[in-house]
């Protein structure tokens, strides 16, 4: 069973930057896939970005070339590096892992999520 907890949302303007963090339980982080997703208020959970075992990531394109998916295996975390935030930014991000090889897209591929950080970007 992994156990993740999202920290280092909150609320900041526009054009401002934020990093959450996803800590991790278990012995074998470095075996799973790791994504992010949001929900944005009135709106289903969408996908923003996926670091494979490996470290290559991948990125919605909605937030390509502004937010950065990295992973530190020796300390069992994943970070969401988000700059240039926009007000449709805001949302509830989620960290989620999967068993398996891949880094999908689609959140219905993952097993494991946490509760939520709240980012709130105003206008």
């Amino acid at each position: 069973q992994v156990q993740l907890v999202e920290s280092g949302g909150g609320w900041v303007q526009t054009g401002g930057s934020l990093l959450l963090s996803c800590t991790t339980s278990g012995r074998t982080f470095r075996t799973y896939p790791m994504a992010w997703f949001r929900q944005a208020p009135g709106k289903e959970r969408e996908f923003a970005a996926t670091i494979s075992r490996g470290g290559n990531p991948y990125y919605a394109d909605s937030v390509k070339g502004r937010f950065t998916i990295s992973r530190d295996n020796a300390n069992q975390a994943v970070y969401l590096q988000m700059t240039s935030l926009k007000p449709e930014d805001t949302a509830v991000y989620f960290c989620a892992a999967r068993d398996g090889v891949t880094a999908p897209s689609n959140q219905f591929d993952y097993n494991y999520w946490g509760h939520g950080t709240q980012v709130t970007v105003s206008s």
